[in-house]
């Protein structure tokens, strides 16, 4: 296509921006229907929260292999295949008709996702605006909306409409076929470098100088993962079988509940710096898993929505600390490899803790297994404040060039190109 026809470089950002909400909230579609699954199909707690993490195992692996593919073959090949995919996957959702169906489905689903999810966050850090640059805000704010819509959208399907996974994964089907058409119209805006092949040997790449700041954002980007993913798997459950409300719309809300406010935490603390951002992320993260404990003693639903608001606020506000003070200053050969490290650490944390919880439910019951994982939650949260303090406290041994790219005095994580 000439290049007259391609998108302008703004509506090419922004449209970005909205095909990733769309993969992530397709993502999340899943969690409201997995209690509709289990109820025809048949299945345990245990399958359940497997269907849920072979979906990331298949994403890891997705982003250890092809998630830096696209600093060296250019960003539209690699989008046009994944969309595609992303569409396969749909299908196989609408025709499931057992639990082998869905978890082809879902590991379909996880290979696309993780090529899209490191593509269109670097296409995101190519494209925005030099003097107003977006990229790391809508990197951390997009899961938190897109998985809200998402799980909210199919539990108001599940409750009032008949045959909702039909509607849900028809409509969904035919979109991401249409969004891999339309991304024929965006611009190309990673040049192509040589080694392709050999960026696809699976690996978790972090360069030198942003280690640091891995190593310290670690923890916090473990334990809000960690419960997102319990929330996502386990969290509609939590609501029916603990606090006895047997309505899919309400257990959608739940998850809303955190995701949702994950936008007004990046929102609110975007015009930070990136530590006091991760800082106040964590703290306020922690406040709110340990009301998540105290509705569980109290058996109040209330508590457990007002806790999920909180938790939510902390995850929003630390994710954006987190991926500003990663990213900052990196490469533009170097972006999509590095986030795709990011999300390594964030999938894994999504998915092995849920699925060992899953099997801990059969054991020692719902209601245990999430008040020891909420504790091991908060532990990983101070951690990360604790290692972030002792950070701040060393980083005037750093050379003066290794203190910004650790961590940055930008005013804003928003003014990061990262």
């Amino acid at each position: 296509m000439p290049v007259s026809r391609r998108l302008p470089r703004a509506a090419a950002f922004w449209s970005v921006a909205v095909f990733l909400v769309l993969m992530l909230a397709a993502s999340g579609v899943p969690s409201p229907l997995y209690r509709v699954y289990q109820e025809r199909f048949g299945f345990s707690a245990g399958v359940l929260t497997t269907v849920f993490g072979i979906y990331c195992f298949a994403l890891l692996a997705s982003l250890l292999v092809v998630g830096a593919l696209s600093d060296h073959v250019g960003r539209r090949p690699v989008l046009v295949a994944a969309f595609v995919l992303e569409a396969a996957a749909m299908a196989l959702f609408l025709f499931a008709d057992g639990v082998g169906w869905l978890l082809t489905a879902r590991v379909v689903q996880g290979l696309a996702t993780g090529a899209l999810t490191s593509t269109l966050g670097a296409s995101l850090l190519d494209l925005q605006h030099r003097d107003r640059p977006l990229g790391a805000f809508i990197n951390s704010a997009s899961p938190g909306l897109g998985l809200s819509i998402g799980a909210a959208g199919a539990g108001l399907l599940v409750q009032f409409v008949p045959s909702p996974t039909d509607w849900v994964f028809g409509v969904l089907t035919v979109v991401f076929l249409l969004a891999a058409v339309g991304t024929v119209l965006l611009p190309e805006s990673s040049p192509r470098l040589p080694g392709a092949l050999a960026s696809l040997r699976p690996r978790v790449h972090v360069p030198p100088v942003h280690r640091r700041a891995f190593v310290v954002a670690l923890p916090i980007l473990v334990a809000c993962w960690a419960l997102g993913g319990l929330y996502a798997s386990l969290g509609p459950s939590l609501v029916a079988d603990v606090f006895a409300i047997d309505n899919h719309l309400v257990g959608g809300l739940l998850i809303l509940a955190l995701n949702g406010t994950g936008i007004a935490g990046s929102v609110a603390l975007r015009t930070s710096p990136p530590e006091r951002a991760l800082l106040v992320g964590a703290l306020v993260f922690t406040v709110g898993v340990a009301g998540t404990i105290g509705a569980l003693f109290a058996t109040s639903a209330p508590l457990l929505f007002t806790a999920a608001v909180v938790t939510g606020f902390g995850f929003g506000a630390a994710f954006l600390g987190a991926v500003a003070t990663i990213t900052h200053g990196v490469a533009p050969g170097s972006r999509a490899g590095l986030l795709a490290s990011v999300f390594v650490v964030g999938y894994l944390a999504f998915s092995l803790p849920a699925i060992a919880a899953g099997i801990a439910v059969e054991e020692f019951g719902l209601t245990r297994t999430t008040e020891v994982y909420g504790a091991v939650v908060v532990l990983l949260a101070l951690l990360a404040v604790a290692g972030l303090l002792r950070a701040r406290r060393s980083v005037g041994t750093l050379a003066p060039v290794e203190r910004a790219e650790v961590f940055s005095d930008a005013r804003s994580p928003a003014q990061l190109p990262g």
